[in-house]
């Protein structure tokens, strides 16, 4: 896929800022994420009665994820859901062993205990709806082709 460009013949500057996860309780969302995995709460604005804007992210910058209430039915059943069966999202660190000790003394469940791969540590665990996580220490940097 080529990138669009602007009359200048730049490339347009993009960034994902958020990444919806629905919940099925704010505070209970954000006591795992902030807790459990050492997010950050980067805000937590009420807009009405039974709806918040609430955003956590890993660091100190970059993609946040959105934590939104199932709001009916049909999206209560998709909690946990969010990655059609395979892993959700990586989260990458700089020191896998530390990580995995940390989050399992919070709670957290793995599927696996940290294994080796050809581009460096992976271990699979759970968050709090059970959606499939890859924590991942890469060897290098890996570019897209």
């Amino acid at each position: 896929m080529k990138a669009a460009f602007n009359k200048s013949g730049e490339s347009p500057q993009r960034h994902l800022g958020a990444i919806t996860l629905l919940v099925r309780d704010y505070d209970e969302a954000i006591a795992f994420y902030t807790n459990a995995l050492g997010f950050e709460l980067v805000e937590d604005t009420v807009l009405n009665n039974d709806k918040r804007w609430v955003r956590v992210r890993p660091g100190s910058e970059g993609t946040c994820l959105l934590l939104a209430k199932a709001a009916n039915e049909e999206q209560a059943a998709d909690i946990g859901r969010q990655s059609g069966g395979r892993v959700f999202l990586f989260l990458h660190t700089d020191d896998l062993p530390r990580d995995y000790a940390q989050m399992r003394a919070q709670g957290v469940r793995f599927r696996e205990t940290p294994r080796t791969e050809s581009y460096g540590l992976v271990a699979v665990f759970e968050d709090l709806y059970g959606n499939a996580w890859d924590l991942l220490q890469l060897n290098r940097e890996i570019t897209p082709q």
